[in-house]
């Protein structure tokens, strides 16, 4: 089997699995922990489905001031929007809630990011939903990054790597922030 295959019977799996056992939890204690305050300006993402809640992280980060970026999926690439909250500003593109408005172009100044993934290793590396954006989007930012998951989907195991594969600083469930080596 070759890696794509691989990571594609391992996303089959582990959608399955969160589906099976999806609780709602909320990840809003985050802004209060010290990269997010610090942080002025942040990258998070509106999940769907059964992902990680995060609609109260973003509005706990607007509350405290910070400037919130969403990314809008152009083409292949992301390009990141600031949000202020208003459900208004957001618009369906498929099962994806994406901010309407002017592209944020200074990325440097992008300090957190906030990334979605079905499993994290022990490594910091992770598995996403296979469309390979934020594969793209990481290697042009400098922010500190971390990855929103499920209390069970940390894994034990080293998850199938690709040379673009760039591991994360930090994962998150519910109540743990792991922070992972550099």
């Amino acid at each position: 089997m070759g890696m794509r295959e691989e990571k594609s019977s391992l996303r089959t799996r582990y959608r399955r699995e969160r589906n099976e056992r999806y609780i709602e939890h909320s990840f809003d204690y985050l802004a209060t922990s010290p990269e997010f305050l610090k942080a002025s300006v942040i990258a998070s993402y509106m999940s769907y489905g059964d992902e990680p809640d995060t609609r109260q992280l973003n509005l706990a980060l607007i509350k405290a001031g910070k400037t919130l970026l969403l990314p809008r999926i152009n083409g292949e690439d992301l390009e990141w929007v600031q949000w202020n909250g208003s459900e208004a500003e957001l618009q369906q593109k498929k099962m994806i809630s994406e901010p309407s408005g002017p592209v944020f172009t200074n990325l440097s100044t992008i300090e957190v990011i906030v990334v979605p993934a079905l499993r994290i290793d022990r490594s910091g590396y992770r598995l996403g939903q296979g469309g390979g954006y934020y594969d793209r989007a990481l290697p042009h930012l400098s922010a500190w990054s971390i990855g929103l998951i499920h209390p069970d989907e940390i894994s034990g195991e080293d998850l199938p790597r690709e040379d673009w594969d760039i591991p994360l600083h930090a994962a998150a469930t519910p109540d743990l922030v792991l922070r992972f080596s550099s």
